[in-house]
């Protein structure tokens, strides 16, 4: 799938879409904790394998049981159709579907 820039009307309607997600300094950004940092990285693991299949990769770290998430698309400068594909499957791996 090709990166297609979010337009200003697509990015302002983002956090409405997408629960547990906020923009910051033009990103997506969402944190999520867990029972420990196995579970942590278990979701993790889970997350790197759907961003494979889109090709698109997150910008995240991990300290124990909490992940933080930044997601942007640098060949496109800004917020892009990848960025609301990945959000959203990362929602579904954390229990949280998308509205």
């Amino acid at each position: 799938m090709p990166a297609q820039p979010l337009t200003p009307a697509e990015i302002a309607l983002l956090c409405e879409q997408l629960p547990g997600w906020s923009l910051q300094e033009g990103k997506l950004h969402r944190e999520l904790r867990f029972a420990d940092f196995s579970e942590a990285f278990g979701f993790m693991t889970r997350v790197a394998l759907a961003a494979e299949q889109l090709n698109h990769h997150p910008e995240w770290s991990n300290v124990w049981n909490r992940v933080s998430l930044h997601l942007t698309t640098h060949d496109c400068g800004g917020l892009s159709n990848l960025d609301l594909a990945l959000a959203r499957r990362i929602n579904a791996l954390a229990g949280q579907p998308s509205a």
